[in-house]
């Protein structure tokens, strides 16, 4: 069997899997920009919004960061792989980037 990953034929954001006769392109983790193989263990560099964690890129929870993220009034944080949202608080509903009693 040759080894086509050894001309790492993938793009930036795969990585070579060589099967017997052939090869394939896999994706990389969602938390990685370029990777080694499967899994967020496997990054060359975290993604923004990932940092390296005991070998791997895990998410950062920006909603719980020491300085707000989401500065308006009635507005709470949320969460997201990678990122975060802002959303206005339960009673309140988004009128032109305002979050207004509902």
């Amino acid at each position: 069997d040759l080894d086509e990953c050894a001309a790492s034929p993938c793009k930036d954001h795969q990585y070579c899997l060589n099967t017997d006769g052939s090869f394939s392109c896999k994706a990389c983790d969602a938390s990685c920009v370029g990777c080694t193989g499967e899994g967020s263990e496997k990054c060359k560099t975290c993604a923004s919004g990932y940092v390296k964690e005991e070998e791997k890129c895990t998410d950062i929870d920006e909603c719980n960061l020491p300085e707000k993220v989401c500065t308006k009034e009635n507005q709470d944080c949320v969460n997201t792989s990678g990122s975060y949202k802002c959303v206005c608080s339960e009673g309140f509903e988004d009128k032109d980037g305002t979050c207004v009693q509902s």
